[in-house]
């Protein structure tokens, strides 16, 4: 039997997942495979390196600086998140990922991103975090507020755009049990764009049509892959971790309460989850 965990993105929704995930360090659930889409590549590498804690403490305390993320490193560099700062100084030298007990973990970790010519999403695997931060940043790059991040000489963007809910890859991996940690309630379905939002999209990323049209179909893949991933938990055959309700928290929550909150309702629900979860996984 070989395992797998598959993380949605969500930006600060993902305080969710790290709150699960970091009760399940503690109870020392291990999967073979772990795969993450932005945010959930970006919290969720913490637990091959099994680092409880980490995701909220550096977010807590950098969310409201301006060297980390907002309008200001918008203007200045093009992107919403400062990549020197949040990916490169809080990692090297502010909170230090432990990029030794990463490799010792023996866990396949990917990130999926989305390539700006194609349109389609890119699986990669991450083993060394430090050297292939890079492709972090691209999997966490959401359009319109995120330059491209060029990666052996392609662009990509935020992986959620082609591939929210990646089962399919995990499959593809031989996996055959698989476990989720999504952000949104069981109910939550995405609207199409309005006009608006599509012209803006064709002008922002007129070079990328297959990109621009995996943009505008977005809302039809998520739904597809939650009713994908609705129908495999009733069959049985995957275990999913959902907020009960929407969280209160904003794609770039600066509140560190309702961050905390999120985190919090996270660990509840994962602990509360853990009995069900060794069931599935047969420990």
């Amino acid at each position: 039997m070989k395992t797998a965990l598959v993380l949605e993105g969500g930006a600060m929704r993902g305080m969710f997942t790290a709150g699960a995930l970091d009760v399940w360090i503690d109870a020392h659930i291990r999967f073979d495979a772990i795969i993450g889409v932005s945010a959930g590549a970006l919290f969720g590498i913490n637990y091959p390196s099994g680092q409880r804690g980490r995701a909220l403490r550096y977010n807590l305390k950098y969310v409201g600086d301006k060297r980390y993320m907002g309008l200001r490193s918008l203007l200045a560099t093009g992107n919403i998140v400062n990549a020197e700062f949040a990916y490169y100084e809080v990692c090297k030298r502010l909170d230090v990922f432990d990029e030794a007990a990463f490799r010792r973990s023996g866990v396949d970790f990917y990130a999926v991103a989305t390539e700006l010519s194609s349109g389609g999403a890119e699986y990669i695997r991450i083993t060394e975090p430090m050297r292939q931060m890079e492709v972090l940043r691209a999997t966490a790059a959401l359009p319109f507020v995120s330059r491209p991040v060029a990666i052996a000489g392609r662009l990509y963007l935020d992986g959620g755009v082609a591939d929210s809910i990646p089962l399919g890859f995990a499959h593809s991996l031989g996996c055959d049990r698989l476990a989720a940690v999504l952000t949104r309630p069981a109910d939550y379905r995405k609207a199409p764009p309005g006009g608006a939002l599509r012209a803006l999209t064709r002008l922002r990323y007129g070079k990328y049509p297959a990109f621009a049209e995996s943009m505008e179909r977005r809302w039809e893949m998520y739904n597809r892959e939650a009713e994908e991933a609705s129908r495999a938990e009733a069959g049985g055959g995957l275990f999913v971790l959902r907020p009960s309700a929407p969280l209160d928290v904003a794609r770039f929550e600066t509140d560190r309460a309702k961050l905390q909150a999120a985190y919090d309702e996270g660990a509840r629900q994962g602990a509360a989850a853990l009995p069900g979860l060794r069931k599935f996984l047969g420990e």
